[in-house]
C-alpha cells in the first residue's frame, strides 16, 4: 500500500464517524471550522496529503510552513469555515483527537489545542463516541505504518507532550 493509499484510507476511516452521535458543531456553532479575526485557523495537511488539493479548490487556500519531512514541506490547509464534506482534511476528521505515537505504539489522545475552541473537551475521552475514537485508533495505526507520517506524528507527540508540561 502506498503512501497515498494510507492517507485515503485513513481519511475513508473518520469520513462519516464524528465526535458525537449528533452534529457536534450545533453545540458550538462549529467553532473549529471557523477561521479567527484575522482569517487564520486551519489544519496542517499529513505528509501525502497534499495531491488532494492539487488544484487547490476554491473553498480552500493552502500555505506552506517551516515543516519538512521527508524532504518535503508540510502544507497548512485554511477554508472558510465551510468546505464539502469528503473533502475535510485528516486532521479535521479525527479533531478534537490527535493521532500519537506511544512506545513504537499508534493511538489517540485528546488535542490539548482543542481547548480554547471545543467544549467537548471537558467531557474528556468518555464524551466521545466509542466508534469516533476506534475509527481515529485505527487510521493512527494505519498512518504509522508509513514513515513520513510516522515521523509526523511523532514529532506531534513531543509537542503535545510539551504544550502540557507548560500548564
Amino acid at each position: 500500500m502506498t503512501q497515498h493509499d494510507k492517507i485515503r484510507a485513513a481519511r475513508a476511516l473518520l469520513l462519516n464517524e464524528t465526535p458525537l452521535r449528533r452534529d457536534c458543531g450545533a453545540i458550538c456553532g462549529a467553532a473549529c471550522c471557523q477561521p479567527d479575526e484575522d482569517g487564520r485557523g486551519g489544519m496542517l495537511l499529513f505528509p501525502g496529503e497534499e495531491p488532494l488539493y492539487d488544484p487547490c479548490p476554491d473553498w480552500a487556500s493552502l500555505s506552506e510552513t517551516p515543516i519538512v519531512i521527508h524532504g518535503k514541506q508540510l502544507l497548512f490547509l485554511t477554508c472558510g469555515g465551510r468546505c464539502p464534506r469528503e473533502d475535510r482534511p485528516l486532521a479535521c476528521r479525527v479533531f478534537p483527537l490527535a493521532p500519537t505515537a506511544q512506545r513504537q505504539r499508534a493511538t489517540v489522545a485528546l488535542d490539548i489545542r482543542a481547548w480554547p475552541v471545543c467544549p467537548l473537551m471537558q467531557s474528556g475521552m468518555g464524551g466521545l463516541s466509542r466508534a469516533f475514537i476506534a475509527a481515529g485508533q485505527s487510521a493512527a495505526e494505519l498512518l504509522l505504518t508509513d514513515e513520513a507520517c510516522k515521523f509526523y506524528i511523532e514529532l506531534l507527540t513531543i509537542q503535545l507532550e510539551a504544550y502540557k508540561n507548560m500548564g
